[in-house]
């Protein structure tokens, strides 16, 4: 035996002739439309990962963002800070929903509040105030949607 060389006999014959390219050998009859089957099916699939997902990370119909915000610094009892936002629909006949929050300077959320939007053209600004468990520095627009809530609709009965 020389160097290189596998035992006779123990491993079983070998599939493949040394030096010639992994697929000379014989093919099964469908393993062309196998493949060209896989191929369609994986294009299929990465197109409706890309249509899931273009309809959930496009542009989306309400938008919320702070334009500035004052501490309340006056009753340390009751801190507070006032929030200025502005919000931006693309159906500007529907109502609208924006939470926001205020922050302490740990970063942990100290309040928030659920603020209506009523319908109007163009873009809303609108000011609000976040009371708070203790003094905040920061407050921000945490997510806006246009599934309002019945409670927070004027004049409905709740």
């Amino acid at each position: 035996m020389t160097p290189g060389q596998l035992p006779a006999g123990r491993y079983g014959p070998r599939s493949r002739v040394p030096g010639a390219p992994w697929n000379s050998g014989p093919r099964a009859p469908g393993a062309r439309w196998a493949r060209f089957l896989v191929l369609v099916l994986g294009a299929l699939i990465g197109l409706a990962v890309a249509v899931i997902g273009y309809r959930n990370l496009a542009q989306t119909p309400v938008q919320g963002q702070a334009l500035g915000f004052e501490l309340r610094t006056g009753d340390p009892q009751h801190p507070a800070v006032v929030l200025r936002l502005q919000v931006i629909r693309q159906d500007p006949t529907r109502p609208a929903i924006c939470i926001v929050r205020a922050r302490s300077l740990d970063g942990e959320e100290t309040g928030r509040r659920e603020v209506y939007v009523p319908p109007a053209a163009g873009p809303v600004e609108l000011t609000t105030v976040i009371h708070t468990s203790r003094p905040p520095v920061t407050a921000d627009v945490y997510g806006c949607s246009l599934q309002v809530p019945a409670y927070l609709v004027p004049g409905s009965a709740s």
